[in-house]
């Protein structure tokens, strides 16, 4: 999650691997920079540990969010009806929900920190 801290400046969208980060200006929920949940797989298999916040230079800019798995389908299907997120949808599938497609996530990390939404740079 990109939080309002951010100042942009760029750095993440630019290093993004699968292109989940947009800016201000295409954020379907706010004023913020938005990480796509459906598409943002933490960099797993990509660096030792996500880029966007590797080389973001705001400290608590981009925090951790629930991992975008089966087990935490509730939790983005909710969040995308409160226009908290804005999962896309696919024509025939639907909403791309965590059910439909999960996504790679970091599982050493501690469940709490993420739910704290702690800082990705931690």
């Amino acid at each position: 999650m990109i939080t309002e801290e951010c100042i942009s400046c760029g750095a993440c969208i630019e290093v993004c691997p699968v292109m989940a980060i947009v800016d201000d200006g295409d954020n379907p929920v706010g004023d913020t920079y938005y990480v796509k949940p459906e598409k943002c797989i933490e960099c797993v298999n990509h660096a030792p540990k996500p880029q966007c916040a590797d080389n973001c230079p705001t400290e608590g800019a981009i925090v951790w969010d629930m991992p975008y798995t089966e087990a935490f389908n509730d939790y983005y299907v909710l969040g995308h009806e409160e226009g908290r997120y804005q999962i896309r949808e696919h024509k025939s599938k639907g909403i791309m929900s965590p059910a439909v497609k999960a996504m790679p996530y970091v599982e050493s990390l501690e469940m709490s920190a993420r739910e704290a939404h702690a800082n990705v740079g931690e």
